[in-house]
């Protein structure tokens, strides 16, 4: 059988140039860094686009971005590139501790509203599961926060916001960490799928952003998820974006970081706190 032009896409070697360049590309449009050897990572996330878009090579995909300005195959290149599987209550342990520490303790300072920030949230599964979580606070602590919560849900990709603004998930979606008992109580079914009930997804603001980009019109809050995400950038990008962070918290707000990531020489405008078996990183008093 014939071999079509834009499958040896697959099946060849990326030249050092190629590689490079599309490093390169992927570093200054939105700051991950692939490192050596991640040839496999790019032929596999890259075969559908380059499939639809009949090119036969990543020069030839580099050379169609700059040539569409529209924009529309940059921004699907740097979604296929970022994109991560997540899960509901992923390693759960932080959003225990923010249930039976974190909240409680903003409760007491008695403001009217608190604003958490899930910075890169994907298909929505951690800003909802943060809902769920300041909903069960509210209900086993009747009284004991009257002020309004808003989440805040940011990524760098329209599609995965649209998905997850949708709030609708199929069966094997949910079984990713969703309990019976959630799913009972926070989703409806529709048609063959569960759509999140209106009380949760009213928490939830969705907001397109890179992270390497200012955060200034965001506002401040009282604690910022940001897990599992630092891993992809490089260390001067790793510093800025915790250092914008550490302004956009509220005075002894907290950062909660991915269990493998460590602010451990990135940045000083923070303390570490071990709560539960759980690391959280406090901003320091300025």
């Amino acid at each position: 059988m014939e071999l079509k032009r834009h499958d040896k896409f697959v099946t060849n070697t990326l030249s050092d140039a190629e590689y490079r360049n599309f490093t390169d590309f992927l570093e200054d449009a939105c700051g991950i860094v692939l490192g050596a050897n991640k040839h496999y990572l790019i032929t596999s996330r890259m075969k559908r686009i380059m499939t639809e878009y009949k090119l036969g090579s990543l020069s030839e995909l580099m050379a169609e971005m700059t040539r569409d300005r529209t924009t529309k195959l940059r921004d699907r290149v740097i979604e296929s590139m970022t994109t991560n599987e997540t899960s509901w209550f992923r390693d759960n342990q932080p959003y225990i501790v923010l249930k039976q520490n974190i909240l409680p303790e903003i409760a007491k300072k008695k403001n009217d509203r608190v604003r958490i920030w899930s910075s890169a949230c994907s298909s929505g599964q951690e800003p909802y599961s943060i809902a769920i979580s300041t909903h069960e606070y509210q209900m086993a602590n009747p009284g004991a926060m009257t002020a309004s919560i808003e989440i805040m849900a940011t990524d760098i990709s329209p599609e995965m916001l649209r998905r997850a603004s949708s709030g609708i998930y199929d069966e094997a979606a949910l079984m990713r960490g969703m309990s019976p008992d959630r799913k009972k109580r926070y989703f409806e079914k529709q048609d063959e799928n569960w759509k999140i009930s209106h009380l949760i997804h009213s928490k939830v603001i969705f907001r397109e952003l890179n992270l390497l980009q200012s955060y200034a019109l965001l506002g401040r809050f009282d604690v910022i998820f940001c897990r599992n995400v630092l891993i992809y950038f490089s260390r001067d990008s790793k510093r800025d974006i915790v250092n914008r962070m550490a302004k956009s918290l509220k005075p002894g707000g907290y950062l909660i970081l991915g269990g493998s990531e460590s602010m451990t020489n990135v940045s000083d405008l923070y303390e570490m706190e071990k709560i539960a078996g759980c690391v959280l990183y406090r901003v320091k008093p300025t």
